[in-house]
């Protein structure tokens, strides 16, 4: 299984998501071709529930959501998109909402029958003196024996490694991170600090995550996750970019009905999706770091499965039209080889290049690259 793409509520909404939002984002996935481009589950995130449980059971909140959750999620279903909730293994959500610490069969089995294909687990209200991996597990399993395959996101936020054991308690995928916000210095620690060190967790069936994109947000969303400015264009193209390189979940945060044509652009773009869900699954990993100024430059690389390198250089710095390079020999390849190399990002042929490349990156930008030897090209 390739790293999943979708939309999640959270970023934008919060506390305001309901049942209209949820629908017209969905149309407006469709309009924007993006459900073609591969984002294909539509996720709720907390405050979809009930304010308490209905004897003993997880209910959702009938004001919010009409029609109710099962029939959303057939509705969803019907028109080529998975279907996410969320919950969390604690007493309550982050939100307040009833969690579902010592109920995880039962809703395990409620979302089962209600039609979910997805699940968010999020990591508030433990009970003293337990151990979350236990309740992380505890609805690995539950999902396991639920009946209906619902892809697990372990929320832990990083604390105990989650990369050493979710995979084992069923998760395919696990928060490495705290929340992002639309700020580059949140791309940069929930992104470029801990990725460099964690892609040999992760492989096919099994992602690091580091959160939600922000592209697009401008600066617009729930109070938790903005501050009022919002990323650049070019922040945007580089957390994309490492999203795709570091073969991380792809879920888009911004107002999908209200997306400028840059960021539904580039979220659409076909080369750096199919970079993020290359079936060889391997993650990138940070290949170089050059210092000048007292400014940082970063090299990315992972290999892809028709032989090609896909390469990342991301300008850490505010110099503008910096000159950032990767060598054939930080690759592992014979440095007089030659290379086609393809600006990924924005569709442009860069020839033939001998030993190496040297692109120019503005100020938080980056260049995303495609080497082919000329026997692969195609």
């Amino acid at each position: 299984m390739m790293p999943p793409m979708g939309w999640n509520s959270w970023n934008t909404f919060g506390s305001e998501v309901d049942e209209i939002v949820v629908r017209e984002t969905a149309a407006a996935m469709m309009d924007t071709g993006l459900l073609d481009a591969g984002y294909r589950f539509v996720n709720i995130d907390d405050f979809w529930q009930a304010e308490a449980r209905k004897d003993g059971r997880l209910i959702w909140d009938s004001e919010k959501f009409l029609s109710g959750i099962p029939r959303l999620a057939a509705d969803l279903h019907g028109m080529g998109f998975s279907f996410g909730l969320y919950s969390c293994a604690g007493t309550h959500t982050c939100g307040g909402r009833p969690g579902s610490y010592g109920h995880e069969a039962e809703d395990a089995k409620a979302f089962a029958e209600w039609g979910v294909d997805f699940l968010k687990y999020d990591n508030c209200y433990l009970p003293p003196g337990l151990d979350g991996r236990l309740l992380f597990r505890r609805m690995g399993m539950s999902l396991l024996g639920c009946g209906r395959p619902i892809l697990f996101s372990a929320c832990e936020w990083g604390r105990s490694e989650p990369w050493l054991w979710a995979a084992s308690v069923g998760a395919s995928m696990w928060r490495i991170s705290g929340d992002i916000d639309d700020r580059w210095d949140s791309i940069v620690e929930n992104g470029f600090r801990l990725l460099a060190d964690l892609a040999p967790y992760a492989g096919p069936g099994r992602w690091n995550d580091p959160d939600m994109l922000v592209v697009g947000m401008h600066g617009v969303g729930n109070d938790e996750v903005v501050d009022g400015t919002g990323c650049t264009d070019a922040e945007y193209r580089s957390q994309f970019a490492l999203w795709c390189l570091a073969s991380s979940p792809l879920f888009i945060g911004a107002d999908i009905r209200n997306l400028d044509k840059k960021s539904l652009d580039l979220l659409s773009n076909t080369g750096a999706i199919a970079i993020n869900q290359d079936v060889l699954g391997i993650p990138g990993r940070r290949i170089g770091i050059h210092e000048h100024g007292g400014e940082n430059a970063e090299v990315w690389s992972r290999p892809l499965a028709d032989g090609s390198i896909a390469v990342g250089l991301f300008n850490m710095g505010n110099q503008a039209g910096r000159r950032v390079s990767v060598a054939w020999e930080s690759l592992g390849l014979d440095v007089g080889t030659s290379l086609r190399v393809r600006d990924v990002l924005d569709d442009i042929d860069l020839g033939l290049h001998h030993h190496e490349f040297t692109g120019f990156v503005d100020g938080h930008d980056v260049m995303l690259l495609q080497l082919r030897h000329e026997k692969n090209m195609n």
